[in-house]
């Protein structure tokens, strides 16, 4: 009789790049699976100095005593000899952010699993978490799916779903979704090893995309609704940031909240100061709501509370924020 297959007996090779997948590698490091390797992004530099900073995944790696491997490419042969060695019967794959080649996704024995920040197959893509909050989806998840050729496009093997908070922070949300990633990644290698779960296609008919995000992204348009503006500022904090053009300056709006309907009519992007006892820096948006800004900075600036942004600087009723080129 041959030796029985185990979760913990298989071979893994773990891929993943950014802080979201660190609680996942460590979860399968604390259940002893047997890792071969970790494979992650070169480092790159960072910040204004430039200074050169390893992934997220790799400082971790390293605590854990794993091996790291760090391939500019998976598109030459020393990358497909360096997997070759690692010889992996599976491949977890969480925000790697790389598309494998089809050599990588035949290599493992039991394919490729990766987890995604969404219910497939809604947005597909670099950045779903931030999209989905962006938009304003009450919900969202995590999905683990045999990847394939394409964008986010393999069969899936199970989802867990989650309400989004009101005023939740994207990078809250990215919290929550990894610790509940940690659990159905563990639960998804267990089923592939021991054959329990079952593969369901995507619907093509359902697919929508969540490309990367690009510094135009968080130019703010006034003319939406105050809840939209809303969304999208803690969506997109820290990367790309959102930013409004103040006084013929960038101001980056980093916290806001919807305030209520303005007091009278006023044009898209215009300031409205609260008075007497409730005093606040509100922004009159497309659908004649308010948006009161929490916290602001300009360049080379501090931040700053809405307020103390307006007594610095002696902002006035009626002045306008605008929207950048």
């Amino acid at each position: 009789m041959g030796a029985i297959v185990t979760p913990a007996s298989v071979r893994l090779v773990f891929a993943g790049t950014s802080s979201f997948a660190v609680p996942i590698l460590q979860a399968l490091f604390e259940e002893e699976h047997l890792i071969a390797g970790v494979v992650t992004q070169p480092d790159k530099p960072a910040g204004r100095g430039q200074t050169i900073h390893p992934p997220p995944v790799k400082v971790r790696a390293l605590e854990l005593g794993l091996p790291v491997h760090q391939p500019a490419t998976l598109r030459n042969d020393d990358a497909r000899k360096l997997f070759e060695t690692l010889a992996p019967e599976l491949l977890v794959v969480v925000a790697y952010g790389k598309l494998l080649p089809p050599w990588l996704l035949d290599l493992p024995r039991y394919g490729a699993v990766n987890l995604h920040g969404s219910l497939l197959p809604l947005y597909r893509g670099a950045a779903p978490i931030q999209w989905a909050m962006a938009n304003g989806d009450s919900e969202t998840g995590v999905c683990t799916m045999r990847l394939d050729e394409g964008l986010d496009t393999g069969p899936v093997y199970a989802c867990e779903k989650t309400p989004i908070g009101a005023e939740e922070t994207v990078q809250e949300l990215s919290l929550r979704l990894a610790e509940l990633g940690c659990g159905l990644m563990k639960r998804t290698v267990a089923g592939i090893v021991a054959g329990t779960l079952h593969l369901v296609p995507q619907d093509p008919a359902r697919a929508s995309l969540a490309p990367i995000l690009t510094k135009q992204d968080g130019n703010i348009d006034w003319s939406l609704a105050a809840r939209q503006i809303h969304n999208r500022i803690r969506a997109f904090n820290p990367w790309p940031g959102t930013r409004a053009v103040f006084r013929d300056g960038i101001c980056r709006i980093l916290k806001a909240r919807v305030k209520g309907k303005a007091p009278d009519p006023a044009a898209s992007g215009t300031i409205v100061l609260g008075v007497g006892t409730e005093r606040f820096l509100g922004v009159a948006c497309g659908d004649g709501t308010l948006l009161e800004l929490l916290e602001v900075q300009l360049p080379n600036r501090k931040l700053q509370t809405g307020m103390d942004f307006v007594n610095g600087f002696r902002v006035s009723s009626g002045e306008k924020f605008g929207h950048p080129e």
